[in-house]
């Protein structure tokens, strides 16, 4: 599926803009502060049902507004069928998604169905910062291609919130309901389905992550992943109650899936420890690519490829590999924005031959300002 337009009416710094987009490559280009991020963000909301900054939904509506909807027409290039997707968001009331003037009983039944990879230039805190962001794109991932997994995440998070809450109350005391005792058995298969699928997940993932460092990096160092968690050598029933007197003081869930991690290498030591600058960006740059890869093949769809004002933070060099490969390698339909109007163009002309479209972005105001077939 690609999308074909996007509408946009007080999203961000937006108040009313409508878009009709390139089969190939859109790029957003103008100033820092003009919306080019926002437009990224509109069409991962339409096809994810939430933003990619983690923000609350709110912050999606324009400053003095009371709401704010976006509507998507999304095709089919290869059997012609065509969707509309439009999100409402209001304040303090429920979210709602409608495919086709439908509206989802529950929004998890939209996730994956307009499969999408963004790339930010804060994608480096992947490396650097702490596993819940590890955790996210492991999550990411496999909810887009395994709906049953989204279902297993969303009921072990609900327990796992009850579950932590209940140890708070009891303020390290032991628990005289038994209730703790009904959670942890409510979780084990929840966790037990989470651990099998992210590590079926990992080799897969490693294989198109090295072979797609190579190609971006131009460099033979070895990268790998590796992945941490407590269910590797045990079972949910034995971390916990290994645990639970740790549990008790400390008043909270300390061992299970919501701890795993990911551990990233290069040539056998940690990458954060031992990697360049430009090692680090070309490894984040893969990471996210083989995302899209095994997305495309486990979904057996195309996805939507987003990349966030990343040519700023690269080399020359590694913007021309990057794009190159984003071009030539069937990426589908693209999504860029950059604040240089010239770079890409410069690089598309002097490439091969691809649709694309350009747009002007200024003050909250769109214009398309080129186009090629």
């Amino acid at each position: 599926m690609q999308l074909k337009s996007l509408k946009l009416t007080q999203f961000k710094n937006y108040e009313s803009q409508k878009l009709d987009l390139s089969t190939g490559l859109n790029c957003f280009v103008g100033p820092n502060g003009a919306g080019k991020t926002n437009l990224l963000e509109a069409i991962y909301f339409l096809c994810m049902g939430k933003s990619f900054s983690t923000s609350p939904d709110a912050y999606a509506i324009r400053h003095g507004d009371q709401g704010t909807r976006l509507e998507g027409q999304f095709t089919s290039g290869e059997t012609g069928a065509s969707d509309k997707i439009v999100v409402k968001v209001q304040k303090r009331k429920r979210k709602i998604i409608e495919r086709n003037g439908t509206a989802y009983e529950r929004l998890a039944e939209h996730v994956g169905r307009y499969p999408v990879v963004v790339i930010t230039p804060d994608d480096t805190n992947l490396v650097l910062e702490g596993s819940e962001l590890r955790r996210r794109l492991l999550d990411n991932s496999l909810s887009q291609s395994n709906p049953t997994y989204l279902n297993q995440l969303i009921t072990y998070n609900k327990l796992l919130t009850n579950r932590n809450a209940l140890l708070k109350e009891l303020e390290g005391r032991k628990d005289p309901t038994g209730l703790l005792d009904v959670y942890d058995q409510q979780m084990a298969e929840p966790a037990a389905y989470l651990h099998e699928k992210r590590r079926e997940f990992i080799t897969p993932f490693t294989d198109i992550l090295t072979d797609t460092y190579a190609v971006i990096s131009g460099q033979q160092e070895e990268v790998g992943i590796t992945y941490r968690s407590h269910l590797n050598d045990t079972t949910w029933a034995e971390v916990t109650q290994q645990r639970r007197e740790k549990d008790r003081l400390l008043q909270r869930t300390t061992g299970g899936v919501h701890r795993d991690d990911l551990v990233f290498t290069q040539g056998g030591h940690p990458l954060r420890r031992v990697a360049s600058q430009g090692q680090l960006k070309s490894f984040v740059l893969s990471l996210k690519l083989a995302q899209y890869r095994l997305l495309e093949t486990n979904t057996g769809r195309t996805p939507i490829l987003l990349l966030d004002d990343i040519f700023d933070k690269l080399d020359r060099d590694r913007v021309r590999q990057l794009l190159g490969l984003v071009l030539s390698a069937g990426f589908g339909q693209v999504f860029l924005s950059d604040t240089d109007p010239e770079r890409v163009t410069a690089l598309i002309e002097g490439g091969e031959e691809t649709a694309w479209k350009r747009f002007l972005v200024r003050d909250g105001q769109v214009t398309a300002a080129a186009e090629e077939a």
